[in-house]
């Protein structure tokens, strides 16, 4: 489960700002809410299942995602796939000249098996700067280890004694002492690469081959023809055929089809006989990107992974946006607390029937270009007020503030 991240001086964010999954203290108006929208972990702690980020175009929504998955990357990639001269790839802000030559934060707070680790590195294009790891359980905080350029200190993390000296600089040390089969690195890093999902709503095709794996197993098959089935999209059922085109033919490869399955009727309104669509050709692209996020939409369900989706309405309709989230905000279809974070534009969803306060993150550019990260929790609102119309209005800002087109187009025909 993820509690919390962090990113400072990276792309768009020059301020460390914070993302946190934590339910704020319950107010009367999120009661109704709590039953399905929030999880207890102990009598301390209770999570979020759920949370919505806001802002204007260029405000920073995306840098949010893209900073959580240059994170993920670095830590699987940083120890096996540079070397020693190579440059991290890695963008500080760029708009100011306190922070050009200082290094980039992150840090990311979540659950493993009952304990919460807290983990994070500072890095510039030439090397890990800094880098730590502590551990709790039910008791104080702990340091496994810490790291200052190629000083190390491990304080209680025995897997990683004789493993400082095997990390080069531009590499991530959790990462390597996993490459020596370290027990509690090894199993960050399988969180990292099996729990922490990160996909584009705008570019959703590359994950339609996790749907097609699904079809594989009967169950998984059958669940994903009803989840489509129950958005209304006029589908009755799917097929999924494997063939050998004249392009592949050489290489032995094999496509795959998809048909949609539609109910044909007669005069009389009766059903006559079925007709097959080509998913691709025939259907929208809307419904082709629910197909396609169906696979890793389910399996984050079925499996209590986190999932944070860039631009989730894209090419939506805002109802079946809506239910989308509603899966994720649910006893009954989320039983293992799953965790979605998702950048949107749909004001739709800005409802306190949907979402607590502290489900709804903006982003804003400051007049010098840096983006601040906040929650609506911040704001005094009050129980009958509308969302979507004060933040349309600015009352929360994170909108665009869009200049006189009639004077342009004046000066145009001038």
């Amino acid at each position: 489960m993820l509690i919390g991240f962090s990113v400072g001086n990276y792309k768009s964010f020059k301020e460390t700002v914070t993302l946190s999954m934590v339910a704020s203290s319950i107010t009367e108006e999120d009661k109704e809410l709590d039953e399905n929208n929030v999880f207890p972990i102990n009598d301390k702690l209770s999570l979020l299942k759920s949370a919505a980020i806001y802002g204007a175009n260029a405000s920073g929504k995306s840098n949010i995602v893209a900073a959580i998955n240059f994170m993920k990357w670095f830590v699987l990639n940083s120890s096996k796939e540079t070397q020693v001269s190579d440059a991290i790839d890695i963008e500080a802000f760029r708009l100011s000249t306190e922070t050009e030559k200082e290094p980039s934060f992150f840090e990311i707070v979540f659950l493993l098996e009952g304990k919460t680790f807290r983990y994070g590195f500072e890095v510039n294009a030439r090397e890990v700067v800094s880098e730590w790891l502590f551990q709790a359980d039910n008791s104080e905080e702990k340091m496994l280890f810490e790291r200052d350029f190629d000083n190390y200190i491990l304080d209680d993390f025995p897997e990683g004694q004789g493993i400082s000296d095997k990390t080069r600089s531009n590499a991530l040390f959790l990462s390597v002492v996993a490459q020596f089969n370290g027990k509690i690195s090894g199993k960050i890093l399988l969180w990292f690469s099996k729990t922490l999902q990160l996909i584009s709503g705008l570019q959703d095709t590359q994950y339609r081959e996790e749907t097609l794996e699904s079809f594989e197993n009967d169950r998984y098959r059958h669940d994903i023809i009803e989840f489509i089935k129950k958005l209304d999209l006029g589908i009755a059922d799917i097929q999924i055929k494997k063939y050998i085109s004249q392009k592949t033919a050489m290489f032995g490869i094999y496509e795959v089809g998809v048909k949609t399955v539609h109910r044909k009727y007669d005069a009389d309104g009766k059903q006559a006989a079925i007709e097959l669509f080509d998913i691709e050709t025939h259907e929208s692209e809307g419904t082709n990107k629910l197909f396609a996020l169906a696979g890793i939409l389910l399996d984050t369900l079925r499996t209590g992974k986190i999932l944070l989706i860039d631009e989730l309405d894209a090419r939506l309709h805002p109802l079946i946006t809506r239910e989308l989230i509603c899966l994720f905000n649910s006893n009954e279809t989320n039983p293992h607390n799953a965790q979605l974070i998702f950048t949107t534009h749909d004001t739709n969803l800005l409802s306190s029937k949907s979402f607590r306060k502290d489900q709804i993150w903006f982003t804003e550019k400051d007049n010098k270009g840096a983006t601040d990260l906040y929650s609506l929790v911040e704001y005094k609102v009050g129980k009958d007020a509308s969302f979507e119309r004060d933040y349309i209005i600015g009352k929360y800002g994170a909108i665009p503030f869009i200049g006189n087109f009639k004077e342009l187009i004046g000066e145009l025909h001038e």
